[in-house]
């Protein structure tokens, strides 16, 4: 498939969309609409039994929902994406963390989006001050074992699509 144009069709701080003209292999023609977001980083807090988990008012849903630590960079910063992961931990929770393995690089949707993801697993945890931003002042923060983790799994208290398929990385990597 080839792009034969492509335009921007919305843009704000968080968020660009562009509608692509394709080409593709069988000659036919069609639209793609691409949502172009930046890369972000999402942590497992790892301690004793069980996880430290967020949970936050997400506007497109409508309501509160429980996720693993996850962001992108505030605009005009930047790092590595180690960096982002440990300043996502420590700004949401105020951990931080002695250890911090890489456990898998994911894409979000990529029939959608080009946005992607780092997974991290930390360990070693040392509680801090939180440095939240603004959109997330109603943040809470809770120690959750895994065995509580997996029911709220369960039965849909725990529905974060990223988070989810960072705990199966963390599953994996399991004897």
């Amino acid at each position: 498939m080839r792009t034969t144009s492509s335009r921007e069709v919305y843009r704000n701080p968080w968020i660009r969309v562009r509608e692509d003209d394709v080409v593709r292999d069988d000659g036919s023609t069609g639209v793609y609409g691409v949502v172009e977001k930046p890369h972000f980083g999402l942590v497992i807090p790892v301690e004793g039994d069980g996880f430290w988990l967020v949970e936050q008012f997400r506007h497109p849903l409508g309501r509160r929902a429980w996720e693993f630590p996850q962001g992108t960079w505030t605009d005009g910063d930047d790092g590595t994406a180690e960096q982002l992961g440990r300043a996502e931990l420590a700004e949401e929770t105020g951990l931080r963390a002695d250890g911090f393995r890489h456990l898998g690089h994911l894409d979000l949707a990529p029939g959608l989006s080009t946005q992607e993801f780092d997974v991290w697993l930390a360990t070693g945890l040392t509680p801090g001050p939180t440095a939240r931003e603004a959109t997330e002042q109603d943040m809470r923060t809770a120690f959750v074992p895994e065995t509580e983790f997996r029911a709220m799994v369960r039965d849909g208290r725990f529905t974060d699509g990223p988070s989810l398929a960072a705990y199966s990385l963390l599953l994996l990597t399991r004897p």
